[in-house]
């Protein structure tokens, strides 16, 4: 299409997807957007880095021409409009993408223009690798055990936006409807009779389909990346029928479609019961992996001793240890994941989730390896190809213009924007570096105040230093 207010570079080709596949040419197209506030420094500096592992890993066969589009108070003050069409039609025409910190409009209309790229793309994955570098200052004992990749739904939940205010007709009119149609339901609402005009209500909404593509994803990143497990994280012991149906959807999907390649948690356990002891019986086996199996109803028990015999059909391609090398999948309630992502990291790997808990579970595992600082981020569309890769923190206006920020954030959604094209070489060279020159104690200021005998330097001098240790 004809652009007015960007410009297409005059050499380069346009990523495509066919049959599912990602084709990624030598010489790819791939807009960009700067950022507010922060953004042009960091962007400066990871740009550099960018076309620099590009160059030392492919030797000049493989460049990358950068497309500049506007979003943000940036393009408000240029064209006065927050998020041009031209932008959107961009990211869609050349499919993947990346972005800077972006300032939000205050008052009415977008609530945000992370979430409205999202949703006019369809990026359905927010994905969230969180890897601890070593010597980056962390606030726990062992940030070193933290390696996990988080697949956060982006188009549902309360990403939907279904939210009233208290008193409003939109709100009374929902509340009067349950009182009349669902009474019951009704009763459960706090003050919902006394003093409706004070009560907000929001809707939930999760889907099967929106469900299935997520852990489809999730599923398919940790074979193809040789992953140990994935964990659905959910509230489905008090929100049976959104979350609780979240599980039972990805547990369905995972048995449908990769039957072969993966091993449910529980079926490894009744698996290991056989493997020890092949003359178990179903109901022994039941027992033993359901430690109230005698408090249960009949119908209860006949449903545990139903598992263990569906578990059992396995043995010939799950059994004798076979299990141990397939993709593990389990499930954790959400709460108790915030704990143990402290007390047991090593417990999780891949992290399939509804929005909400994948929105607090990115943030405070960010903060186990270093802040959000040096958390990278993508927003993915599997099945269309599209990906816009963007820092996961604000634009620091503060900052603007000091050359001082810390650039990791974008450097490394920058490192999975390459892996995500299949350069897999320069995104290794990327996260090699980074290694080395935090090792060397050579970082910006947010590290540096808090690290012994560090070198404090610039956002662009941190820029020259991953240059040099490519």
């Amino acid at each position: 299409m004809a652009y007015v207010l960007s410009q297409v570079p005059r050499e380069g080709e346009k990523i495509r997807i066919e049959n599912g596949k990602l084709i990624v040419p030598d010489n790819p197209i791939i807009p960009f957007i700067r950022g507010d506030g922060t953004g042009p420094d960091i962007w400066a500096a990871s740009v550099r880095v960018f076309d620099a592992a590009v160059a030392a890993a492919y030797g000049g066969r493989r460049k990358i021409h950068w497309m500049e589009v506007f979003a943000g108070e940036a393009a408000f003050r240029r064209f006065g409009d927050w998020l041009p069409q031209e932008t959107i039609d961009a990211f869609q025409e050349f499919l993947v993408g990346i972005k800077g910190p972006l300032t939000t409009p205050v008052g009415k209309g977008i609530r945000s223009l992370n979430v409205a790229l999202r949703q006019k793309l369809d990026l359905y994955v927010c994905l969230r690798p969180v890897k601890y570098f070593t010597g980056v200052p962390s606030p726990v004992r062992h940030p070193e055990k933290v390696d996990m990749v988080i697949f956060r739904e982006n188009t549902e939940d309360i990403y939907a936006g279904i939210d009233f205010e208290a008193g409003s007709p939109k709100a009374l009119k929902l509340l009067n409807f349950l009182k009349t149609e669902m009474p019951e339901e009704f009763k459960k609402i706090r003050f919902g009779a006394e003093a409706p005009e004070w009560v907000g209500v929001g809707v939930k909404p999760i889907s099967r389909l929106g469900t299935e593509r997520l852990v489809r994803a999730a599923i398919e990143y940790a074979l193809r990346f040789n992953r140990r497990s994935v964990t659905f994280v959910h509230k489905g012991n008090i929100m049976k029928y959104t979350e609780g149906a979240f599980r039972d959807w990805g547990y369905a999907l995972a048995k449908r479609e990769y039957r072969d390649r993966i091993v449910t948690q529980r079926e490894s356990w009744i698996l290991d019961n056989y493997d020890r002891n092949p003359g178990i019986s179903i109901e022994e086996n039941a027992r033993a992996i359901e430690p109230g199996y005698d408090m249960m109803t009949d119908q209860q028990q006949a449903e545990v001793r139903a598992e263990v015999e569906e578990a059992l059909k396995l043995v010939p391609t799950h059994g004798n240890g076979q299990w141990k090398k397939k993709l593990l999948i389990k499930d954790s309630i959400a709460d108790i994941t915030l704990q143990q992502v402290l007390t047991r990291p090593e417990d999780f790997d891949v992290i399939a989730t509804p929005n909400l808990n994948g929105d607090y579970l990115s943030d405070a595992l960010a903060a186990q390896v270093g802040g959000i600082g040096i958390a990278p981020g993508g927003n993915i569309n599997y099945e269309t190809g599209h990906a816009v890769f963007e820092a996961t923190h604000g634009t620091a206006p503060k900052y603007a213009n000091l050359d001082k920020v810390n650039p990791s954030s974008v450097i490394l959604s920058g490192e999975m924007m390459l892996r995500y094209m299949g350069w897999i070489e320069a995104a290794d060279a990327i996260l090699n570096a980074m290694e080395r020159t935090i090792s060397q104690k050579i970082v910006t200021y947010d590290f540096a105040r808090l690290m012994d005998g560090a070198k404090e330097v610039r956002c662009s001098e941190f820029a020259d230093a991953l240059i040099r240790n490519l």
